[in-house]
């Protein structure tokens, strides 16, 4: 149950839910949270957060139960609690596994505090989690497929000379009964899905100076050509005495790896392309699709989880060494820029994931126990004094300190204000 001395602090959001009086409303948040992550609706309390309570909150609980197991399909899972001090009743509802649950023929799902209805793509994807599929694993509607660049790959990489039937079997990429996937078509020569864009900027968003798009063809010759547009405009040679050395502005190994993870990670169901954004100063680089319901924003940007939208994809990837374990994706790129000032930052939305990765800067001059506050909020962080306290093992007073002096040589900077205010690099 909530602990209702602590009201003031909580707000309504997209796994809580305030409702002052009964109404078949609600119903259409039961199954958004029965769909997309449990969930708690509070009855008996207004918007602002005033205890109005519920009259007969036992009947009232008949009542409702009533009500989700006769307009909810399939029947969620949930508990009612009433707290007997302010009659206030706390529904929750548990995410289910028997997906799309429906309210009049239609899911819901949270946009912030409130339920809205799925548009038909989400619906689908609700329809494949209730299965226990995923959308790669579909039948491709084409099932006359070529894999030339797959197979080139695979000969340079692994020395494979041949995609037979029995290779395409093991990589899940077709079975007898139901012919080629979805994930066969994706890395086949030609497809009708999405791609990349990518776009080199000027001075200003309105100077374009190239642009390419690789649609309708294999994920590995979207990869390719991006690796050499990449290297076209962010490598260059320089002769030191009497050698050659290759200079980076931006680490390759961040820029494969954020590509790799792009590809495989996206919603191949959605009509977007990758967008990659090519700057004097930074590349960009947005991925349809946010992240899975499975893992937080904070898991993701501490690389400790990955939970794969496209498995079959992703282990082809796997093998074939274009990345390495699953989940080190955020870290390998983080450790690219462990000897320089700017850093990549990481940012979750709803819809997309982005990855800024800044041109290269030399090293600060830092001391140890700057270091350990630089680090802390590197990748994109922006922690209180009292979170970087907590990180570092330093005291709060201790951390005011070197921040002090890191916001006076500009490695760091401060966001909002009086007790709101955090650092970030």
């Amino acid at each position: 149950m909530i602990d209702f001395e602590n009201l003031e602090s909580l707000r309504e959001s997209k796994n809580l839910e305030f409702k002052e009086e009964i109404s078949s409303s609600f119903l259409k948040t039961v199954s958004a949270f029965s769909n997309y992550g449990t969930g708690r609706i509070l009855f008996g309390i207004s918007d602002d957060k005033k205890i109005i309570g519920i009259e007969n909150p036992n009947e009232v609980c008949l009542n409702l139960e009533n009500k989700i197991n006769d307009n909810i399909i399939p029947h969620p899972d949930f508990k009612f609690e009433i707290s007997p001090q302010t009659n206030l009743i706390e529904l929750t509802v548990f995410e289910g596994k028997n997906k799309p649950y429906t309210y009049r023929n239609k899911a819901y799902k949270r946009n912030d505090s409130s339920s809205i209805e799925v548009d038909r793509t989400e619906y689908n994807r609700l329809v494949l989690a209730g299965e226990n599929k995923n959308f790669e694993e579909l039948p491709s509607k084409n099932q006359e497929l070529t894999f030339s660049s797959m197979q080139k790959k695979f000969s340079e990489i692994l020395g494979v000379q041949e995609i037979n039937k029995d290779i395409q079997k093991t990589l899940e990429l077709y079975s007898d009964k139901e012919g080629y996937n979805i994930a066969a078509s994706l890395v086949a020569d030609k497809n009708d899905f999405s791609g990349i864009d990518i776009v080199r900027f000027g001075k200003n968003i309105d100077e374009i100076l190239d642009r390419e798009s690789f649609e309708k063809c294999s994920v590995f010759t979207q990869y390719d050509n991006s690796i050499l547009l990449f290297r076209k405009y962010y490598q260059y040679e320089k002769i030191d005495g009497i050698e050659r050395k290759l200079v980076e502005l931006v680490p390759e190994k961040a820029f494969r790896e954020a590509v790799a993870n792009a590809l495989i990670h996206r919603t191949w169901d959605s009509p977007a392309n990758i967008r990659i954004e090519f700057y004097a100063e930074k590349i960009v680089i947005t991925s349809p699709g946010g992240l899975s319901q499975e893992i937080s924003k904070e898991e993701y940007l501490e690389g400790r989880l990955s939970i794969l939208r496209n498995p079959i994809l992703g282990m082809i990837f796997f093998r074939l060494h274009l990345i390495e374990k699953f989940g080190t994706g955020i870290r390998r790129i983080k450790n690219s820029y462990a000897n320089s000032v700017s850093k990549p930052v990481f940012s979750v939305f709803d819809n997309s994931i982005q990855i800024e990765l800044p041109v290269l800067s030399a090293t600060p001059k830092l001391s140890l126990d700057e270091e350990k506050i630089y680090d802390a909020l590197s990748g994109g962080m922006q922690l209180s004094s009292s979170e970087l306290a907590l990180k570092t093992g330093f005291s709060r007073d201790k951390v005011i300190r070197l921040a002090s002096g890191l916001l006076e040589k500009r490695y760091i900077r401060t966001v909002g204000k009086g007790r709101g205010t955090k650092y970030t690099l």
